[in-house]
């Protein structure tokens, strides 16, 4: 084997050692970001009355966060536009699916937003604890479960 394939290969087995350990660093950060987002939302549904397991499964999580913040039927809005924007792009490659799918997707975005908003109020913030929560989700769901704020119910 000559010098220059032997530089390639040490390059490459460093390169890839490299790409390893970033993989393995942001895979344990990213663990520790969800067992504290599961944490802090635990803590939530608590405030708020609901069993906090109910926190960890998928989707029946989000169901009780909208049933925190507003009345339940609007969870079936972002229900419905989710399953149309995932329909409409597994479906066809069309126009219409495209665009049905960007409809769906601002809607999904819009409530999103809303939602954010509602469980702030339905805590006693406004505004600072929305942008926080769209922004830093992660760490606002702490602030909020671990604060000293009491849940009030859905505000309209």
């Amino acid at each position: 084997m000559d010098y220059a394939s032997s530089a390639n290969t040490d390059v490459l087995a460093a390169s890839l050692i490299a790409i390893g350990t970033f993989a393995v660093i942001f895979l344990l950060l990213s663990l520790i970001a969800y067992v504290l987002y599961v944490i802090g939302t635990w803590k939530i549904f608590t405030k708020a009355g609901v069993a906090g397991w109910k926190s960890i499964i998928p989707c029946y999580n989000v169901y009780n966060v909208y049933k925190i913040c507003w009345k339940t039927s609007f969870f079936w809005i972002w229900f419905i536009a989710t399953l149309v924007m995932a329909f409409a792009t597994s479906v066809t490659s069309s126009n219409a699916a495209a665009i049905i799918s960007y409809i769906a997707l601002i809607v999904t975005i819009v409530l999103n937003v809303m939602q954010n908003y509602k469980l702030a109020k339905a805590f006693g913030y406004g505004i600072g604890m929305t942008l926080g929560l769209l922004f830093f989700n992660y760490i606002f769901v702490l602030i909020l479960g671990f604060g000293s704020a009491k849940y009030q119910g859905p505000q309209e």
